[in-house]
């Protein structure tokens, strides 16, 4: 049997200042249908590229220099447009790693749905449409008879990714490339995806790549793992095999990473004035309430992790303590100072002491600004520095997360790398001088490794200028790298606190509990024993688990 997509020494190249950069060097890869290959490797190892390469398509200022790509048989390198439109969408989909940015806000998910079935005329807008709820069931999305008929910004992300997915499959198409489906996603909502993606392409024996930087979640979804590594291909074997044993240095350096672990740090003095107070807070978004009577301190020098599913209020929790979101009754206190609630009556002093740093670089950085400009910015307006003053503390910043200065003072976020924007984020949240930063999900979008040297830029930081951080994560290996403390939110109220080291020992509360028992572990078996721990025969029925 021929396989479905067959890649033979295939060459990418990048534009970059009016020259082409090699970026896909000699790879190759064959795929038969229903079955699923995992592309891992660190930012920039052209996981994406190849990914993209296997729809016969490249983005802007990318091209393929040599090699072939085909598709049952149809070389996608040389087809016509007509011909690649007549596959993408319907026999080839694409889900990508932010779903919130790939629906369109003004349309519902339900017309978003039944667009390519109607174009490619494989049903009509009543088929396609009642075909879609029953996808939505399929995938165990809330109300799936409603849910399609709601716009993008009225679902959570986990909801809103199981859509996307549903029309990924809405011409059941051949093959499906994953792009890092889950990135973003809390580990509770994480399982509620995976297990419908698996499920979905296994009821329909759709053919699959699986794009991700986390090797315990490529475990339970891969048969095989191709590892990539600035281009070139590293090494490729069964699932089972490549875990355990792999041949290659990089390989193995990649199963080792988040052997980061911050020295634990003493409590604590009893009584001392913390640095940032939450006191009895409850906020709400219009008339929903979103926060019910949240209590927590951060003292100087400590890292408190807030952790808890999407919705759980955590990123709500900040908007407060910032005063973007103006809370109902309680009070922020800093410094034993109780803060005006709104950030509009708090002084420029009182501003600049609680800064922030952001989970997608990408949309935190303004692209027409140099690094220098981002930077220099906050340092005029609070510290009041221009011309050389200015320019000497931007150059100092940089070097304090490690970039150099003559290097990356004129360049723009697009001439950066994922972690180079977030330590451009640092860098800007530091310009202002603050004891306090809320650091809101900074190392999701990354890889591994690069997110471990996030986490050891900012323990070096803390420590060097006694910050406090509130980091905002899903990610409980994060918390065990880099928390002194946490605290657990559901539902828009702190269900447990305390000490790390308490924390991640039994007994826990049982929503602490459910936390920690779904965390992906690099086991091809785990998310089936899970699954059936809970009592959940079906793969899909996962997402029923929370409902």
């Amino acid at each position: 049997m021929s396989a479905l997509v067959e890649i033979n020494d295939l060459w990418i190249e990048g534009r970059s200042d009016e020259q082409w950069n090699p970026i896909i060097n000699g790879a190759s890869l064959s795929l038969n249908k229903g079955e699923v290959l995992g592309l891992i490797g660190e930012s920039g190892a052209g996981k994406s590229t190849l990914g993209l390469a296997a729809m016969g398509f490249t983005r802007d200022g990318v091209r393929i220099s040599g090699g072939s790509v085909r598709f049952d048989g149809i070389d996608l390198v040389n087809a016509s447009a007509a011909v690649k439109r007549e596959l993408l969408g319907k026999r080839i989909a694409y889900v990508a790693q932010s779903a919130a940015a790939s629906f369109n806000p003004a349309h519902r998910l339900i017309d978003q749905h039944t667009e390519a079935p109607v174009q490619h005329g494989v049903q009509s807008k009543a088929e396609s449409q009642a075909d879609g709820i029953e996808l939505y069931r399929r995938l165990r999305l809330p109300n799936p008879d409603e849910i399609g008929f709601r716009y993008p910004h009225q679902v959570s992300g986990g909801q809103l990714q199981r859509a996307m997915t549903a029309m990924a499959m809405s011409c059941r198409p051949d093959l499906i490339i994953f792009d890092e489906p889950t990135t973003a996603l809390d580990v509770t909502t994480q399982i509620e995806v995976l297990a419908s993606i698996r499920d979905i392409v296994e009821q329909f024996d759709t053919a699959a790549i699986y794009i991700t930087h986390d090797l315990a979640v490529v475990a339970q979804m891969a048969d095989r793992i191709k590892v990539l590594l600035k281009g070139d291909e590293v090494e490729e074997a069964e699932t089972r095999e490549m875990l355990s044993s792999p041949k290659e240095d990089y390989t193995k350096s990649l199963w080792a990473v988040r052997s980061f672990q911050r020295k634990q740090k003493a409590p604590a003095i009893a009584g001392a004035t913390p640095v940032i107070r939450v006191k009895n807070v409850n906020a709400s978004y219009g008339k929903v309430p979103v926060l019910h009577d949240v209590s927590f301190d951060i003292h100087e020098g400590r890292t408190v992790a807030v952790v808890g599913e999407s919705g759980s209020g955590k990123s709500t929790a900040a908007r407060c303590i910032t005063g973007l979101l103006p809370p109902r009754s309680g009070h922020i206190e800093f410094d034993g100072e109780v803060l005006p609630l709104d950030y509009r009556k708090r002084s420029k002093m009182q501003l600049r002491q609680a800064q922030m740093i952001y989970q997608m670089a990408d949309t935190a950085l303004n692209p027409r600004k140099t690094i220098g400009e981002l930077i220099g910015r906050p340092v005029e307006f609070y510290m009041g520095l221009k011309g050389a003053e200015k320019r000497k503390r931007v150059e100092h910043l940089l070097e304090e997360i490690e970039l150099e200065p003559s290097q990356y003072f004129h360049r723009l976020p697009s001439e950066l790398s994922g972690g180079q924007k977030q330590r451009i984020g640092i860098a800007r949240a530091l310009a202002a001088e603050p004891k306090f930063i809320i650091c809101d999900e900074v190392t999701s979008a990354l890889d591994q490794l690069v997110a471990e040297g996030i986490l050891k830029l900012l323990a070096k930081l803390q420590d060097s200028l006694g910050l406090s951080y509130m980091f905002i994560t899903h990610d409980l290996a994060t918390v065990k790298s880099i928390a002194d403390e946490v605290v657990v939110m559901k539902d828009g109220r702190v269900v447990e606190h305390g000490p790390k080291d308490e924390m991640f020992r039994p007994p826990h509360h049982p929503y602490t509990d459910l936390l920690l028992s779904s965390v992906p572990e690099m086991d091809p078996d785990w998310l089936t024993n899970l699954l059936a721990e809970r009592g959940i025969d079906n793969i899909g029925d996962a997402a029923v688990d929370k409902m």
